[in-house]
């Protein structure tokens, strides 16, 4: 019986998935997609903020695991929330892609007014940075807001490089670099999850990549101790051990960050809990400025 491998529909999920069942069909592992439809699909024209985060695009998944529709799916890491269900586990990283941003855009960068996003980690970047523009939301898969960059509803939009790079997508622009950029915890990361379930678990644990799971390890300590879910405009990345995490104000006026070594979850916990504490004003501001209740 193959293994059943739910995924969100869309072109992005679904070359994640592909990638996924290849890994496990070369493995000896027989595999069957099954597309899932989440509320974070459904409602593009909402922030993600107002509708439960990037958790939204994870809940459907996981209550179909635990339901029994299908035996693992599979996300965008820097998706997955800090608080999980019981009866799920993360049985497989796979090895990190670019963890970068990307800027799409046609024209000169210094001709760039209107960029979209409507992730409050990139706004406040972007807004740090010495663009001057103006950020507009944005939602949608990434056909839909290359679609409105084309069409001159924006001069540029910001897309994860290694979701570009899945999709075989080869457009101009600008890499903002992770130094300075901070992505989000887990960025350019996929991950599978599945049933707690010993056999399951090491089947799809064959595309683990240990180097990967240790670096995304130490961000998620960092992310579930600064809280603040995602309307806190806060980047974490550590790569081989070095651990870059921040925290902004929404407009991107200030912001607290430590660079320090982080070899293991324990190491992201000390930093991560030391960050909120830098941060505790602008975290309380950026919930009091989106209406998020605690």
């Amino acid at each position: 019986m193959p293994v059943k491998i739910g995924t969100r529909g869309s072109a992005l999920a679904l070359a994640q998935a592909s990638r996924v069942c290849e890994g496990l069909n070369r493995a000896g592992i027989e595999t069957e997609t099954v597309i899932i439809k989440t509320i974070g699909d459904e409602q593009t024209n909402v922030p993600l903020h107002e509708i439960g985060g990037q958790g939204v695009f994870v809940r459907a998944l996981d209550e179909a695991i635990l339901a029994g529709e299908i035996d693992a799916a599979v996300h965008s890491m820097k998706d997955i929330p800090a608080e999980r269900p019981g009866g799920v586990v993360t049985a497989a990283v796979l090895r990190r892609d670019s963890p970068a941003d990307f800027l799409v855009h046609y024209a000169d960068l210094e001709d760039v007014r209107i960029i979209g996003t409507s992730s409050t980690r990139r706004k406040a970047q972007l807004h740090r940075s010495s663009l001057d523009a103006e950020i507009r939301p944005l939602r949608g898969n990434v056909d839909t807001r290359l679609r409105k960059l084309k069409d001159g509803e924006y001069d540029a939009i910001v897309l994860a490089e290694a979701g570009m790079e899945r999709l075989g997508l080869d457009l101009p622009g600008t890499r903002l670099l992770p130094q300075w950029f901070v992505p989000s915890p887990n960025q350019g990361t996929i991950a599978v999850v599945c049933r707690r379930d010993p056999d399951l678990e090491q089947a799809v644990g064959t595309l683990d990549d240990a180097a990967t799971r240790q670096d995304t390890g130490v961000e998620r300590a960092v992310m579930e101790e600064v809280g603040g879910g995602c309307f806190t405009p806060q980047g974490v990345y550590c790569e081989n051990g070095f651990l870059l995490a921040e925290v902004l104000a929404l407009d991107g006026s200030r912001w607290e960050r430590i660079e320090d070594e982080g070899k293991t979850p324990d190491d992201g916990r000390v930093i991560g809990r030391k960050l909120r504490a830098l941060a505790y004003d602008l975290i309380e501001e950026a919930r009091a400025e989106l209406g998020v209740k605690q």
